[in-house]
């Protein structure tokens, strides 16, 4: 087994015990130790400590005078739609026409043109691609990523989807968790009859899922013109008879309350969280819930940036 050591760490960061999100003030903390080692064995830290506190008995392969520098942990990337087919660039046009996101799904755009596109790739054509994108992550100093369906809308491009998932998780160093996002939207066929498409996703899709393993989280899009609250209590529930753990995409286009139905159901996570009025604000201050904040969406999208500062102040957990 092959071992690395980085000696006289000016500053390792990101040393934390707890199991419980940081939140509030204590953001402000970097938990950090001062004139370190950290010792790598088999890609795996084997240890870390003060320079005082190393045994000097045990030498390793390599050794890395750190001197002067820091090391932080690698990032943590919580919500990517990382397999998908093609991309929309057409959909800049409709935004400087002035097309706002909903807008653009009414006229098959957005997630629906990402469905069309996926549709007739190949697993090994989407894997190949999503290896790329994940080496390309890794790269950037990426350790942990989770990893969302959501562009198949049926059940054979979903369950396609989740496949290529854990094949990634099987040939990936990286910490990968897979997200069922089924409900993402309404597939045309289904825009009249929102319970056909939910038993779809409750009766065919789930019992797929659970018996080849492919999921941990089940998600969904709940916001105005898409998931409404009971809708998406529904799906959640039915995902978690299997031991999904819920997250929630919420209040990205309005104070829709789904930030509520999130920490309602325990969600792992609410996502997104562009327009947040007072009540979601003090929902998710006084839930384990973490609120994660996607600002290139925001960015993409031409809508405001979420409201961070107000968040932290209010003691929200935020990734």
């Amino acid at each position: 087994m092959s071992s690395l050591l980085l000696s006289n760490i000016k500053t390792l960061a990101g040393i934390y015990n707890g199991k419980d999100a940081i939140r509030g003030r204590s953001l402000s903390t970097l938990n950090a130790i001062s004139n370190a080692y950290l010792l790598i064995e088999g890609g795996e830290v084997a240890g870390f400590g003060e320079m005082k506190e190393l045994d000097g008995k045990n030498i390793p392969d390599k050794i890395i005078d750190a001197t002067g520098k820091m090391v932080l942990p690698a990032w943590c990337d919580s919500h990517t739609h990382l397999v998908y087919a093609g991309s929309r660039e057409e959909e800049f046009v409709d935004k400087i026409k002035g097309l706002n996101y909903a807008e653009i799904a009414l006229h098959g755009g957005g997630i629906l043109n990402s469905a069309n596109k996926l549709i007739n790739e190949s697993e090994d054509q989407l894997f190949n691609a999503a290896y790329g994108r994940l080496n390309e992550a890794a790269i950037l100093g990426t350790g942990s990523i989770e990893i969302k369906s959501g562009y198949g809308l049926t059940p054979e491009s979903e369950i396609k989807m989740l496949r290529v998932i854990k094949k990634l998780k099987e040939r990936s160093s990286l910490n990968i968790r897979s997200t069922f996002l089924g409900a993402h939207t309404y597939p045309i066929a289904y825009v009249s009859d929102h319970q056909q498409y939910i038993r779809l996703i409750i009766d065919e899709m789930l019992p797929v899922i659970a018996k080849e393993k492919l999921a941990d989280y089940i998600d969904v899009f709940c916001e105005n013109g898409f998931f409404s609250n009971e809708e998406t209590d529904q799906i959640c529930r039915a995902g978690m008879q299997y031991g999904l753990k819920p997250r929630i995409h919420a209040n990205q286009l309005s104070a829709s309350g789904a930030v509520q139905a999130g920490i309602g159901l325990n969600a792992v996570s609410v996502d997104h969280l562009e327009v947040m009025d007072e009540e979601a604000i003090n929902s998710l201050s006084n839930s384990s819930t973490i609120g994660t904040l996607l600002p290139t969406a925001a960015f993409f999208l031409r809508m405001p940036y979420q409201p961070a500062r107000e968040l932290i102040d209010r003691d929200c957990a935020i990734a």
